[in-house]
């Protein structure tokens, strides 16, 4: 997916408009994801935003809310280039994932040459393999990473961090984990089996240290958060 040390920025689309996410693609991101586990974005409106965000060599990402065979198979058709799954805490889940993603023999994802992905039946060549993130939001994923990235189909860990603070916080009487080691845990074992590692950026002071340790999938901010912060600064500077 990224075989070199390259950093790449992305933007999570979380309010479903088409507007946005076109304006989004052509402002320099090297990736979008479209949110729909905690985002307004419905099904309904996901082929639309994958139409609009059209520039060439952006990624494109779904983050389904679960494993859901259907949703996953409907999303790469729909020209999705890839799937992130939330809170994969074992290997196990990644599994369930692969298996809605990729077709016979890896998996049982449906086959049809009329849709979006093979330009309506226009182009049957094979397609590039889809790209697959797992998130990594609790204890379980961050004690279970070497097992997780044993699925060779996997091309990212991807911390939610707002998550895992949580559940660490949560369950501090469980754990000896802190959110620093937690968060080395993940780019060491992404080093050591050659895959790419991300994270969504809560303070943009943090992105040298974070990039040091081996984050180079750099989730920048959000529709929804660039938005407000917009109107706040035109009342708060006017």
């Amino acid at each position: 997916m990224n075989n070199s040390n390259k950093v790449e920025k992305g933007l999570w689309i979380s309010i479903g408009s088409p507007i946005i996410a076109e304006l989004a693609s052509m402002s320099g991101f090297d990736w979008l994801l479209f949110d729909l586990e905690h985002g307004s974005l419905t099904e309904s409106k996901l082929q639309d935003n994958l139409l609009a965000a059209k520039r060439n060599n952006i990624k494109l990402i779904v983050r389904v809310p679960e494993v859901n065979k259907n949703l996953i198979s409907r999303a790469l058709d729909w020209g999705a280039s890839g799937i992130m799954l939330p809170m994969v805490s074992c290997k196990e889940d990644a599994e369930k994932c692969v298996d809605a993603m990729y077709y016979a023999p890896l998996g049982t994802r449906g086959y049809t040459s009329s849709c979006r992905a093979y330009d309506y039946g226009l182009n049957k060549n094979e397609k590039p393999k889809p790209i697959f993130i797992a998130q990594i939001e609790n204890i379980e994923g961050v004690e279970n990473v070497e097992s997780i990235l044993e699925v060779k189909e996997i091309d990212m860990l991807f911390v939610g961090p707002s998550d895992l603070k949580k559940n660490l916080d949560a369950y501090a009487d469980k754990t000896t984990i802190k959110f620093e080691n937690a968060i080395k845990t993940v780019t060491e074992a992404t080093k050591k089996h050659n895959r790419q590692a991300g994270i969504l950026i809560q303070n943009n002071k943090d992105i040298p240290k974070l990039v040091d340790l081996g984050y180079t999938f750099l989730g920048m901010s959000s529709d929804i958060k660039i938005l407000g912060n917009g109107f706040k600064n035109i009342i708060t500077k006017n």
